[in-house]
């Protein structure tokens, strides 16, 4: 796929517990999604801690346009070395930056930026790994490991000030029968308890026939859902209130839109949150109308 990028049309979500990059069309639409490896001693910022940090980042550089496959590079300069296995085997244990590098600079004063835990000045590169060095899992000392191939691609796919997420949940996709026993229970406290929408009005034989997903926080617990109606509806979008404005709306969406594929979608979205579906090229269709007494509209993607 062809893509012709600016820092506003796509963007990065790194997931520490799925150890996966995407990367998204401002419309939600799935671009590339590669394995990773971020930092071994799990999430944090404090300087000193060899952890992942969390939260919005941007791409602040690009480093390496030029270099081959396997240039070593120390203090973002290349050596002048190559890897290879047998010149590991004469310099153990370090650890190899390869390759290409984005620098990331975090957006948020107090928690990625300033201080001693600013992400820039911990020096949180994703970056090339050595073939031999395992993904899908944590091992890094704080930057996130991608392979050789993939930090090529992604790193002509997307421009300086690319916004990159990291995040501390995950997004699964199934059915009913494997994702109803976490997404009941969020579903009666978002829409029953919060809304109060009827109960009886919650439940309906839709549930079996969609496919459904459900985001997943760092201790497993369930923190958003949606569904994909077989005539193409996305229904039943909820976040946990705890983690609202945390981009788990936005990731439910994206992974809503990626199981439809290349289809025309439909939505009966709350009015007041139509703005948030208009990010991703919904238009509105019709008159507002009350459904549960809360007003509603109809929305279709373009």
């Amino acid at each position: 796929m062809a893509i012709v990028a600016t820092a506003s049309s796509v963007r990065i979500r790194i997931s520490i517990p799925a150890q996966t990059l995407e990367l998204h069309g401002d419309d939600g639409h799935l671009l590339r999604r590669y394995a990773v490896s971020t930092a071994k001693n799990g999430a944090g910022e404090q300087r000193g801690s060899y952890m992942t940090p969390r939260g919005r980042h941007i791409i602040r550089a690009k480093v390496g346009a030029s270099a081959t496959a396997n240039t070593v590079f120390v203090r973002r300069r290349p050596t002048g070395e190559t890897w290879s296995t047998d010149f590991a085997a004469a310099h153990p244990g370090r650890d190899w930056i390869l390759t290409r590098i984005l620098w990331l600079s975090g957006k948020e004063l107090g928690r990625n930026r300033l201080g001693e835990v600013d992400t820039m000045r911990r020096y949180i590169y994703l970056h090339g790994s050595p073939d031999s060095v395992a993904m899908g899992a944590p091992g890094s000392i704080g930057c996130v490991r991608m392979r050789n191939a993939d930090i090529v691609e992604l790193f002509d796919l997307v421009p300086v000030y690319t916004p990159v997420d990291i995040v501390e949940y995950r997004v699964e996709a199934g059915d009913w029968a494997q994702l109803a026993p976490a997404a009941r229970p969020l579903r009666e406290a978002v829409f029953v308890g919060e809304q109060g929408v009827p109960l009886a009005m919650e439940w309906d034989e839709f549930d079996v026939s969609s496919r459904h997903v459900v985001a997943f926080g760092p201790a497993g617990e369930a923190i958003g859902t949606g569904r994909l109606l077989p005539d193409n509806t996305i229904g039943r979008v909820a976040v946990a209130c705890a983690w609202r404005g945390q981009g788990v709306g936005r990731a439910l969406m994206e992974r809503l839109i990626e199981i439809a594929g290349p289809r025309r979608l439909f939505l009966h979205a709350q009015t007041q949150a139509a703005g948030f579906y208009h990010r991703f090229g919904f238009e509105a269709e019709g008159e507002e109308y009350l459904e549960a007494g809360i007003p509603h509209i109809t929305l279709t993607s373009r």
